[in-house]
């Protein structure tokens, strides 16, 4: 799923119009139409500021939005920089070793 395709979701599941969270967030309703479509030029997209106050309003992950959004959230950017050699392993991984990974990483939990 998309970044727009998820806030339009998220928006249209907490009964909200794109007025409302136009009105909310400052912004025009053409932009959060734009967000919605994918139809943002790159000096328009969204800044982490914006998807942070983006997912208050939708009641949403915001790691999970900003993700969608391509922006890594600080939390993983630390964890990346104190582990980079295990980062890389871990993107070296198949769908399958993944799973089994994280099905370890449950059960210890």
């Amino acid at each position: 799923m998309q970044f727009g395709e998820k806030v339009r979701e998220l928006r249209v599941l907490r009964g909200l119009t794109q007025q409302v969270i136009a009105d909310r967030m400052s912004v025009s309703v053409s932009y959060i139409s734009k967000v919605e479509n994918g139809k943002l030029h790159f000096g328009d997209y969204p800044s982490e500021k914006f998807i942070h106050k983006l997912a208050g309003e939708l009641q949403a992950d915001e790691d999970e939005l900003l993700l969608l959004a391509d922006k890594v959230p600080a939390s993983i950017r630390v964890r990346i920089q104190q582990r980079p050699d295990l980062f890389r392993k871990l993107a070296k991984m198949d769908k399958r070793s993944l799973d089994v990974l994280e099905h370890s990483i449950d059960s210890l939990q």
